[in-house]
């Protein structure tokens, strides 16, 4: 039987599958919509297989902060080309809303279904890669950065000792700023006083060796090193770190004079840094 061009594009509408694809299901189909419907699913399910062990060194980061939780999500895919992708773009926005709405902590079938539908209609190797969730309640400000075209993301969760400081333009300002100060510095640590124990243990006796290969008296060593390793801190962890707006303050210190000014106290509690491509 004739296929019209109409129901080709009915089909495509309907489906998201390249009009060729739609002709010939339609055809193998006699023109019977859901008949082709279904071959135009089979089609794409073996597409799937067939893309599964490709490799997908490219992607995009999202986020979502509403209704007391904030989402932090990778999608993995082939090319930059589809990581710019108004559909692909689309599905990590719906991704992120999902795992929100459905309460869901780990990749599950459900999400993983929706991954699969945009495989079958941009035919590239995709996946959700990893993602995380957050409880945000009344003393919490969640803040997010996305960097360039999804690239990188960042999320900081600050608390206060006042729910009503939260609100306030300066707490807002400084929380979007720690977002941007994790993408700039990707701090290791939270805090040195969170550095594992072997790994300090490990750059004392570095820079101990180090002082004394220079011949410095043993009774001043021990002060050399300790000025070592906080400067290492610095460079490693978040609180020690310059902060991005201003170098001549650690981030420790903006928190301390942000909290005084609205007479809370304000602590970073989490922060994450998802960077496509490298995992975590």
């Amino acid at each position: 039987m004739a296929i019209s061009a109409k129901i080709v594009k009915e089909l495509r509408d309907a489906t998201g599958a390249g009009m060729m694809d739609c002709k010939k299901a339609l055809v193998e189909s006699d023109g019977d919509f859901a008949k082709a419907e279904k071959i135009l699913k089979e089609m794409g399910l073996a597409a799937v297989a067939k893309r599964a062990g490709r490799a997908t060194n490219n992607g995009r980061a999202f986020t979502a902060i509403r209704d007391g939780k904030a989402v932090i999500l990778e999608m993995a895919c082939e090319t930059d080309f589809v990581a710019r992708n108004v559909d692909f773009i689309a599905l990590g926005e719906q991704l992120c809303n999902d795992i929100i709405d459905n309460g869901y902590t780990e990749i599950c079938p459900e999400l993983e279904n929706q991954v699969q539908g945009l495989i079958t209609k941009i035919k590239e190797n995709m996946s959700l890669k990893r993602f995380e969730v957050f409880d945000v309640d009344s003393s919490t400000l969640a803040s997010a950065y996305i960097h360039g075209e999804g690239t990188l993301a960042t999320l900081v969760l600050l608390t206060s000792t006042d729910a009503e400081a939260i609100g306030k333009d300066e707490v807002k300002e400084l929380s979007n700023d720690l977002a941007l100060h994790v993408a700039a510095f990707n701090p290791l640590y939270l805090d040195k006083s969170d550095v594992d124990e072997a790994y300090v243990n490990e750059n004392k006796e570095i820079f101990t060796k180090q002082a004394l290969s220079l011949g410095k008296p043993e009774k001043v060593v021990a002060g050399i090193v300790q000025g070592k390793l906080n400067k290492h801190f610095t460079e490693i962890c978040f609180m020690q770190q310059a902060f991005v707006k201003d170098d001549s303050m650690s981030v420790e210190k903006v928190l301390q004079k942000v909290s005084k000014e609205v007479g809370a106290t304000l602590k970073v509690v989490s922060y994450t840094c998802y960077k496509v491509g490298v995992d975590a």
